[in-house]
């Protein structure tokens, strides 16, 4: 049987493997940061009712510049933005992916913060851009200090800033953000996926934009609007910024249904957002009672926890996967990730964790 390795790829692809978290069919998945809350049956009827409509239109081809999308998403982030000042496409992802096209490429580099979400560096190699990491402060934070440190070091051609940090969940400051975009020459992309679940009065690196043209501020409606099976993620940025995207985007990328299903969430964006207040309650939940375990779990401006002082990670993954419940091993040594679910998905956690807990904790 032919295996990759006798398929003529690209060599600095050898040996890599993709992304992916396990896909196990457990009751309890908080292994992906989704939101777990189902999206309000009110809601969800009124996007299949878009849908359904769109699907009429199959036979011509969507708005390549998803017009409608656009306004709907710079009247949900405010800040006096315009659309204009917008981009979307099939989750964070591609839009990070049309980023590293556009910036990025062979002779350019790219400057992220480790540990940090794990795709960046994949989505480096994929368009053959230099991946470098540089280091954190203690308990994974990023002063102003330390980041530009590594801005100057490096010189790089984008700086990733993931505020707040996955898989840590560390909030990042907005005088980092601030000291970063103004040491850099090159693009600087703050990845605020996570945004809405940090405390409330946390200012948005959006209110960093004005006369920054080479600032670029990334969100994902897979998070807190509970949107994971769409794929839509989006930006804020300069309109010169974002015609540089054009010229990498495959064409008409936003299919009419991604398009319809967004506007129809977006319609709704109250509603939806109606449950981070309590994913912020078990998130605390947990960073409380983890500690009180022994654990040691990390300041968190996420809908997820990571949490230290575990003796063996693997084991603890393996002994609550046994009981239902499937969380993440990261490759931090000593140390899980767990995502804050409904009140039931917490609880069943929680109880599952407490009998691992006298064994597992590292002295």
């Amino acid at each position: 049987m032919t295996s990759l390795e006798d398929l003529p790829i690209r060599d600095d692809l050898r040996g890599r493997t993709p992304y992916g978290a396990p896909q196990q069919a457990v009751p309890v998945a908080l292994n992906v940061n989704e939101n777990t809350h189902p999206i309000p049956e009110a809601v969800a009827h009124d996007i299949v009712a878009r849908v359904a409509a769109a699907i009429m239109t199959l036979n011509r081809y969507p708005d390549r510049e998803f017009t409608a999308l656009r306004r709907s998403l710079a009247d949900y982030l405010g800040h006096g933005l315009d659309p204009d000042q917008i981009w979307a496409a099939n989750g964070s992802n591609e839009v990070l992916q049309h980023i590293m096209q556009a910036y990025g490429g062979p002779g350019r580099s790219v400057l992220g913060f480790a540990p940090t979400y794990s795709m960046y560096g994949l989505l480096a190699s994929g368009t053959g851009t230099e991946w470098i990491t540089a280091g954190r402060d203690d308990d994974f934070e990023l002063s102003p200090e330390t980041a530009v440190a590594a801005v100057r070091e490096h010189d790089p051609d984008i700086v990733l800033l993931c505020a707040p940090n996955n898989p840590t969940g560390t909030p990042l400051s907005i005088e980092t953000i601030e000291a970063v975009s103004d040491a850099a020459r090159g693009i600087v992309v703050v990845d605020e996926a996570y945004f809405e679940f940090a405390d409330p009065g946390t200012p948005s690196a959006l209110t960093l934009l004005e006369g920054r043209p080479r600032l670029l501020v990334s969100r994902t409606m897979s998070k807190a609007f509970a949107f994971a099976g769409a794929r839509v993620g989006y930006l804020a940025a300069d309109p010169a910024a974002i015609d540089a995207l054009r010229l990498v985007r495959l064409p008409y990328h936003l299919s009419a249904l991604t398009q319809a299903a967004a506007l129809g969430a977006l319609a709704h964006s109250g509603e939806m957002l109606a449950m981070v207040d309590e994913i912020r309650g078990q998130r605390e939940r947990i960073s409380d009672e983890l500690a009180r375990l022994g654990f040691t779990p990390y300041c968190s401006g996420s809908n997820f926890v990571l949490f230290g002082g575990v003796d063996d990670p693997h084991a603890v993954f393996e002994q609550l996967l046994a009981r239902g419940i499937l969380i993440r091993e990261i490759g931090i040594p000593g140390h899980l990730r767990v995502t804050a679910g409904t009140e039931a998905e917490t609880t069943a956690f929680l109880e599952a964790i407490a009998v691992s807990a006298p064994n597992r904790i590292a002295s």
